[in-house]
């Protein structure tokens, strides 16, 4: 079973990804501003947060389409991300929910609207879609290490 075989599994996975980026950075900060012992966690932990939290946010994004979820679900969705370890809370209320299904509903049938148009074509062309995907998150995340960490965006 791959990892995009189904938006439970896909959203289950990039969840717990979360939890341990979270983990990894939150460490970091301790053995850096508390322990003043290095800074290397908070370098390697939070280049991998960033990372997977851009990650997390386009599969919400995705995930949310396909499935046809409300606003209000998407944002609680992308704002369970920005707060340390609510991401497996709100995939397991998801799933509780029905917001994910076994199957990609786009995979198999046309959009109505612009981005489930886009999304069916992402499912349908899974490979490209993942590269192109890839790319713009490496762009994106370029762009915010080159902008410093965000505590220093309003200082």
């Amino acid at each position: 079973m791959s990892l995009l075989s189904t938006p439970s599994r896909l959203y289950r996975v990039l969840a717990l990804a979360e939890v341990v980026t979270w983990t990894l950075l939150l460490a970091g900060m301790l053995l850096k501003y508390v322990l003043e012992v290095t800074d290397v966690l908070v370098r390697i932990g939070g280049g991998l947060h960033g990372f997977t939290f851009l990650a997390y946010v386009v599969t919400t994004v995705l995930v949310a389409v396909d499935q046809r979820w409300r606003l209000r679900d998407l944002l609680l969705g992308v704002l369970s991300a920005v707060i340390p370890y609510l991401t497996v809370p709100f995939e397991r209320s998801a799933r509780r929910r029905g917001l994910l299904g076994d199957s990609w509903h786009l995979r198999e049938r046309t959009g109505r609207t612009a981005p489930e148009r886009l999304v069916a074509l992402a499912l349908r062309h899974p490979l490209p879609a993942g590269l192109l995907t890839l790319l713009a998150l490496a762009v994106v995340f370029s762009v915010l290490l080159m902008l410093g960490p965000p505590t220093q965006w309003f200082s």
